[in-house]
Parts: C-alpha cells; sequence; structure tokens
C-alpha cells in the first residue's frame, strides 16, 4: 500500500508516518517543504514541494498515484479545492485532517458524536474547517470523490504539553510558572470535561482508516476514551513536575474579552473549544478499528513529554514574558475587583 502524507512531520502526522513505515510497511511518501529532515523515518520518500505551488506540485507528482493520500496542512477551502484538482484520479482515498472544534458552539450536550452539528461562531478556524468538509462532501456526493474526514481533538506528543491557556509563544510559559509556584490561569472553574489523546494512539485509530472502504463518504472523530476535568489536567502536569499546584480561575469571557488586547484569540480557543464540556462517542470509528483505544493514559503521556521537553531547552523551553506579565495583571486586577466588591470604595 502506498500513502502521501501533505505535511508529515507535525504533532499527528508523525507518529502516524512512523506507525506506517515502522509497523504496517506502507510505502510512504512526505509532500512538504523540507524543513524537519530529522522527522523522516527510515525508508520514507520525500517531495520537497510547496503545496500552495499547484503547478510544481502538479509536475513532480504527474507519474504517480496512490492508495491514500493524507492531507494534514488544509486550513481553508481554497485548499481543499487544490487538492481536489490535483489529486482526483491519482488515490482511492483521500483523507481530510477537519477538527472537533467544528462542532456545535455552545454545545447542545457534552456527549460528541459525528452526527452532532457543525457549527462555530467564536472561532474563523473551525468555520475554515467546516467550510472545507462541506466541499469535499460535495464532490463525494456528485462525483465520488473519495474522501474520508477526521476530526481530532486535543491531541499532543513528546514535545508538547496540553494546556488551556497559555500565551502565543506555546506552553512553555506556564510550566515556568508552575516550576517557580507562582498562581497559574485555569479558564472557568476548571471543571469542565476534556479529552486528551496521545499521537501515538491517534496513530491506531487513523491507520486503521487508511484503505478501508467502509471509510470512504464518510467523517471519524478520533480520540482517546480518557475523560479529565481541566483541574486535574493541571493537577497531574504539576504532579509530575514534583510541584504545588497553585491555581487561577479566571471566566473565559472575561479572558476572551481582555486577551484581545494582547493579541491572544481566547474566544476561539476558550468560548469556541476548550471552555466546553466535552466528552466523545467513538463507537463508529471502533467499529471500523476495534483496536482503538487509550494506551497512554494522560499521568503517563505527560511525563514523556515532559521528560523531553525538560532535556530539550533550546527547542521546547521558548520564554514568553509578554504572557507572564498577562497572566500577572489579570491576578492583580481580579484580585483588586474582589477587594472593591468587599468593602466598597
Amino acid at each position: 500500500m502506498k500513502a502521501l502524507f501533505i505535511g508529515g512531520t507535525g504533532t499527528i502526522s508523525t507518529a502516524i508516518v512512523r506507525r506506517l513505515c515502522d509497523e504496517l510497511h506502507w510505502e510512504v511518501w512526505l509532500l512538504n517543504r523540507g524543513n524537519r529532515p530529522d522527522a523522516l523515518p527510515d525508508g520514507a520518500h520525500q517531495i520537497i514541494a510547496d503545496i500552495h505551488n499547484e503547478e510544481d506540485v502538479a509536475e513532480k507528482i504527474k507519474d504517480l498515484s496512490f492508495d491514500t493520500v493524507c492531507e494534514f496542512i488544509g486550513f481553508h477551502r481554497e485548499d481543499v479545492e487544490r487538492d481536489y484538482r490535483l489529486f482526483k484520479g491519482k488515490t482511492n482515498q483521500y483523507i481530510y485532517t477537519s477538527s472537533a472544534s467544528a462542532y456545535h458552539k455552545p454545545a447542545a450536550g457534552y456527549v460528541i458524536t459525528e452526527g452532532t452539528t457543525l457549527a462555530n461562531p467564536y472561532w474563523q478556524y473551525s468555520r475554515d474547517k467546516i467550510a472545507s468538509e462541506e466541499f469535499l462532501m460535495q464532490k463525494y456526493r456528485e462525483e465520488g470523490f473519495p474522501v474520508t474526514i477526521v476530526r481530532p481533538s486535543h491531541t499532543y506528543d513528546e514535545r508538547h504539553i496540553p494546556l488551556g491557556v497559555h500565551g502565543n509563544g506555546g506552553f512553555w510559559q506556564v510550566i515556568k510558572r508552575m516550576l517557580e509556584e507562582k498562581p497559574v490561569i485555569i479558564q472557568g472553574d476548571g471543571t469542565s470535561l476534556w479529552t486528551l489523546t496521545f499521537n501515538t494512539d491517534f496513530a491506531i485509530g487513523y491507520t486503521g482508516l487508511m484503505g478501508n472502504r467502509h471509510a470512504i463518504g464518510e467523517a471519524f472523530q478520533i480520540t482517546g476514551d480518557e475523560t479529565l476535568t481541566w483541574n486535574q489536567i493541571y493537577a497531574t502536569i504539576a504532579d509530575a513536575l514534583g510541584v504545588k499546584l497553585h491555581p487561577y480561575h479566571a471566566a473565559s469571557e472575561f479572558l476572551a474579552a481582555v486577551g484581545e488586547k494582547y493579541g491572544y484569540d481566547f474566544a476561539g480557543s476558550l468560548l469556541g473549544d476548550k471552555a466546553e464540556s466535552v466528552v466523545f462517542d467513538n463507537s463508529k470509528l471502533k467499529r471500523l478499528v476495534p483496536q482503538m483505544q487509550t494506551n497512554v493514559r494522560f499521568d503517563q503521556g505527560v511525563r514523556i513529554a515532559l521528560d523531553y521537553v525538560l532535556s530539550h531547552p533550546e527547542e521546547c523551553q521558548i520564554e514568553d514574558p509578554e504572557f507572564d506579565r498577562f497572566c500577572d495583571q489579570v491576578i492583580e486586577s481580579l484580585e483588586k475587583a474582589k477587594e472593591l466588591c468587599k468593602y466598597g470604595n
């Protein structure tokens, strides 16, 4: 079996490529700009190109065809329209990576299935994913274009620590605050439910759909089965660090309003995603991929990630002093508001 990955070196796709090469013995090709040669496993082939240069890509793949084409960097409808032109007639399956954030916000119910309505007024990212899905399904219905849609939720790997609230520099500043025993902001009261999936578990579900005729024309969410509150997530990280957690809870609406001034899209990432309680019903996926399960619990996965992050400071420990100041200002402002309400003027 022969697969082409558009991208192929990201958080999710790296684990899938490794599983295909090391365990399932597929012939794997990666089409990307070649910025992460270290992520290319032995035996994989590479086509160095910018997928946005359609003419160049068309020339480089003109003599190739694939059992499955896997799209991981298609964020807008025009991206999948381009892929349709490039790969129509050249693949037996096109798997589009959408997002579980496309599900209806605010959620009508916390149990999410593939039949849950797609709608997200808070996040343009999610609306673009919805528009991409709609185009592809239209091409399937009208022309039989062999699309499969997958919707990941919060998937992480050894290089990332999953958090609810962080700055544009990523997760490290929050970890640094934990290590310094400073308060860290958790959205809401921290009791909303969330699902975290380690990338090697995700790869089992994804590869089980590849080349699977029953997956054509269908959408599948791929997540683990472990559900935690955000308080539990942060407490688990603190436990792995060996420090005491000092949580500071702030309303998501407040963070969305004040974060905009600093360039933080908490309206999208919180109100449109992480502030909602969600539990995923993965029974549809498991009917096709019965081996899909949580093999790496979060308490295990976060230790794997922290071991890597703490031992690779130059790569992973990106400081974000602006976000640090933002946290201090939010906490100071809310504490002042409490005092005013308590004692008046």
